[in-house]
C-alpha cells in the first residue's frame, strides 16, 4: 500500500528555536519529514459505505384511528348555515308518570284523585272520557273529570272501568306510578273529544364546529435529505412531519365529532372562551343525551348472556332495527369471545355466526373488514375492535368507555319521508367553496411559497382547517358501553 503525506512535517526539537530564532548553538530550525506523518488511505478515506436501513419503523403500528363514521355508514353533505336541523318522529303513544305523594283513594266516590299540581304529564295528555290503565296492577280506570281542556282544573279523577271499588293495589299509589293510555270511551249522544294529542314530532339541532391545525418548517430543513425513506421514495425528513401533522389533525377531527359537546353560552361568566362558540353536539354527547348508556360495576365489561338479554329487551322498547355494529375496546371483545366460547360449548348459543345482513350476508366480506358476528333474541351483532379505545395515548389510557354500539338501519326523516341514514357528517360548502377539508401552505419564499405577507419569513406553513357537525338521528337506538 501506498503512503502519502498527511500532515505538516515534524519539527527537530534538537535544532529548533523558537519564534524562528536560532537556538544557543545558533542553528536555524531545520525539519524532516518521518514514517508517523504518513498514513494508509483506508484510513485516510473510510471506503466502507455506512449500512442504513432506509426503512422507517412504525413501532406503534398504524396509529390512525379515523374510520369509524365511515365503517358505520355516516355519510357527507354540504350546508349552509350556522346550524342545521332535524326532525324525529316521537313515540305513537305515551306512558303518564305521577308521583305518589299526589296520589289518593276516595272510596265514598269510588274514585282515585290525582294532583296535577306537579303532575302535568297527567293533566295535559288525558281528559274526560279517556281509557287509562295502571301500568303496574293492569287496572283500567276511565277520566270522570279533569285534564287536558278543563283550564285551571288541579286534580284529575278516575273511576274505575267496571265501576267496581277501587283497592289499594289498583293504583300504584305508594310508589309513584305511570299510567297507559288505552283510548276511550263514550255514551250515545254525546259531543266530539277536545283534539290535542301531541303527535310527537321532535325537533333537533346542532351547530357547526371549527377544527384547525398547523405545521411549519424552515428553508434549512425542507432542504434536508436524510437515509431514511419517510415514504415514496422520499427522503426529506419535513414531509414526514407534514404528513403526521395532516393524520393527527385528521385524528382529531373525527374525536372531535366523537365528544364534542354544546356550550352554555347564555350564563356569560368570565370563564367562558368566547360566548359566539356554540360548540357542537358529538356522537357520544347524543346518546348520554336521548340513547342507551349501559355501565357496569367495578369497570366490568359486558359478559354473560343475562347482560345481553337486558339490553335486548331495552332494544325490543325502542323500535330498534335487527341488526348492530359493536365497536369494542380490548377487554370488552375478548370478554365477548369468552362469552361466546362458552355458549357454543354449552348449545346456549343455538348457532352464533351465520348473518351477514349488512354485508350482503357474505361472511368473507364481513370478515375482511374485520368484523365478526353472532346473533341473540333476533339481533345479529357484528363485533369489530375500535383502535381509538385501545390507545392508551387516547381512550386506552383509562376505562371511561369500553365500546358503542351502531344501528346498521336507514331512518326516515320525520319532515320529508325520505330515508336517510343514522349518522350523517354536514359540513360548510357554498358556491364550489367546501370547508369539509381544507389545506393551503404560506411562506417566505420557501418550497416557492410567498403567499403569507412577509418575504423575509424564513419559513413554510401548511394550514389545516374544517367546519363539520354531526347528526345523529334516533339516538334512542345508539348504545353507549361505558366502564
Amino acid at each position: 500500500m501506498a503512503n502519502i503525506l498527511s500532515g505538516q512535517p515534524t519539527v527537530d526539537a534538537t535544532n529548533a528555536s523558537v519564534g524562528g530564532v536560532a537556538n544557543a548553538a545558533g542553528n536555524k530550525p531545520s525539519f524532516r519529514i518521518t514514517p508517523d506523518t504518513y498514513t494508509t488511505i483506508d484510513s485516510l478515506v473510510k471506503t466502507t459505505k455506512d449500512h442504513v436501513l432506509p426503512d422507517l419503523v412504525e413501532t406503534y403500528g398504524d396509529q390512525g384511528i379515523t374510520g369509524f363514521l365511515k365503517l358505520t355508514g355516516a355519510i357527507n353533505a354540504g350546508g349552509q348555515s350556522d346550524q342545521f336541523d332535524w326532525w324525529e318522529l316521537g313515540r305513537r303513544h305515551s306512558k303518564l308518570t305521577y308521583a305518589s305523594a299526589d296520589t289518593t283513594i276516595d272510596g265514598s266516590d269510588l274514585n282515585v284523585t290525582i294532583d296535577v299540581s306537579s303532575n302535568s304529564d297527567v293533566a295535559s295528555n288525558v281528559q274526560a272520557n279517556d281509557v287509562v290503565m295502571d301500568a303496574a296492577s293492569g287496572a283500567r280506570f276511565i277520566v270522570k273529570s279533569g285534564g287536558n281542556g278543563t283550564g285551571t282544573a288541579a286534580q284529575v279523577k278516575l273511576v274505575k272501568l267496571d265501576d267496581s271499588a277501587v283497592a289499594d293495589a289498583d293504583i300504584s299509589a305508594g310508589a309513584g306510578g305511570s299510567l297507559i293510555k288505552l283510548g276511550n270511551m263514550y255514551a250515545q249522544g254525546t259531543n266530539q273529544p277536545t283534539a290535542y294529542d301531541d303527535i310527537g314530532v321532535r325537533k333537533y339541532s346542532n351547530s357547526y364546529m371549527i377544527v384547525k391545525g398547523r405545521y411549519e418548517v424552515n428553508g434549512s430543513q425542507a432542504t434536508n435529505i436524510g437515509w431514511v425513506n419517510v415514504g415514496g421514495g422520499e427522503y426529506r425528513w419535513f414531509m414526514k412531519g407534514e404528513q403526521e401533522a395532516r393524520a393527527k389533525f385528521e385524528d382529531q377531527r373525527e374525536m372531535m365529532l366523537l365528544f364534542g359537546q354544546k356550550r352554555d353560552d347564555a350564563t356569560g361568566t368570565s370563564e367562558d372562551l368566547d360566548d359566539a362558540m356554540a360548540g357542537s353536539e358529538g356522537y357520544f354527547s347524543a346518546i348520554e343525551e336521548r340513547g342507551i348508556v349501559v355501565q357496569n360495576a367495578n369497570a366490568n365489561p359486558m359478559d354473560s348472556f343475562a347482560e345481553f338479554d337486558d339490553l335486548i329487551l331495552e332494544l325490543d322498547k325502542q323500535g330498534a332495527p335487527s341488526e348492530y355494529a359493536m365497536y369494542l375496546n380490548r377487554k370488552q371483545s375478548l370478554a365477548i369471545d369468552d362469552m361466546l366460547a362458552s355458549g357454543i360449548a354449552t348449545g346456549v348459543t343455538a348457532g352464533l355466526p351465520g348473518q351477514f345482513g349488512a354485508f350482503q350476508n357474505d361472511a368473507d366480506m364481513a370478515v375482511k373488514l374485520g368484523f365478526k358476528s353472532f346473533t341473540r333474541g333476533g339481533y345479529t351483532f357484528h363485533k369489530h375492535d375500535w383502535k381509538l379505545l385501545n390507545d392508551p395515548t387516547l381512550l386506552g389510557a383509562g376505562n371511561f368507555l369500553q365500546g358503542a354500539m351502531v344501528p346498521l338501519m336507514n331512518v326516515t326523516d320525520a319532515r320529508t319521508g325520505v330515508n336517510v341514514p343514522a349518522l350523517s357528517m354536514f359540513y360548510k360548502e357554498a358556491n364550489g367553496y367546501s370547508r369539509e377539508m381544507e389545506h393551503w401552505v404560506t411562506g417566505g419564499g420557501v418550497l416557492g411559497h410567498t403567499n403569507n405577507g412577509d418575504a423575509g419569513t424564513d419559513q413554510a406553513a401548511f394550514h389545516y382547517r374544517s367546519e363539520i357537525g354531526l347528526c345523529v338521528r334516533a339516538a334512542n337506538q345508539h348504545v353507549m358501553i361505558k366502564g
